[in-house]
């Protein structure tokens, strides 16, 4: 996968609409996928937690290892077993889950760094996003970009559905699942005329997630 030549900004990114999520008064953050750590530095210094973060990019996570308390390199995958146990109040992936092999996996294992009271917090592009599904619909066709929710990185797709269903099987409580970032489009408006309003869904290319692990299945 070329995570070289991302367009600039690509690792920099900060996600202002993601910080609401954060449960009061954290102590312990964990940006999984942190980029340089623009936006886990943000947390930092909004919250004086103590912010790790892992990044697959090498130079990137470089960078983001002069801002935050400890940073890995590398895949997220090869880290699991060297988190602390019920250390983290926040967990974040930001973009992150569509990039991975294996998904499930990683969330089935690092559900047991989550803190007793702590949430993950994800933000998975939504495959059904307008500009997507209707090129698929109506144009016929399946093109990957160099960005967004086609990125030519992600390996796997989300809807809204799905990913509610992915983290109930894997024992997570889902608190919050909501569509961010909301297009300001009038295309899906007008194709939700024809099919009675029953998909709104397509007016977001992300949907934001709030989940706690549910221990007391164990």
């Amino acid at each position: 996968m070329d995570y070289e030549n991302k367009p600039n900004g690509y690792y920099d990114n900060i996600r202002y609409e993601m910080i609401k999520y954060l449960p009061k008064e954290p102590k312990r953050i964990i940006d999984i996928g942190c980029g340089n750590g623009a936006y886990a530095e943000v947390l930092k210094q909004q919250t004086g937690a103590e912010v790790w973060g892992i990044e697959y990019v090498d130079k990137e996570a470089t960078v983001a290892a002069t801002k935050l308390d400890k940073v890995f390199s590398g895949r997220c995958e090869d880290y699991l077993d060297e988190l602390p146990n019920s250390y983290f109040d926040a967990i974040y992936f930001n973009d992150v889950l569509e990039h991975l092999v294996d998904p499930d996996m990683v969330l089935d294992k690092i559900k047991y760094k989550l803190a007793p009271n702590g949430v993950l917090i994800s933000s998975i592009p939504n495959v059904r996003y307008h500009n997507t599904f209707l090129r698929v619909l109506v144009q016929k066709d399946w093109r990957y970009e160099d960005f967004g929710v086609m990125d030519r990185t992600h390996l796997r797709f989300f809807t809204k559905k799905s990913i509610k269903r992915m983290y109930e099987d894997l024992d997570y409580t889902v608190m919050i699942h909501e569509g961010i970032n909301r297009s300001r489009s009038i295309k899906p408006y007008l194709y939700n005329i024809l099919t009675l309003f029953t998909q709104l869904d397509i007016r977001y290319p992300q949907y934001a997630s709030v989940v706690k692990f549910n221990k007391e299945s164990f």
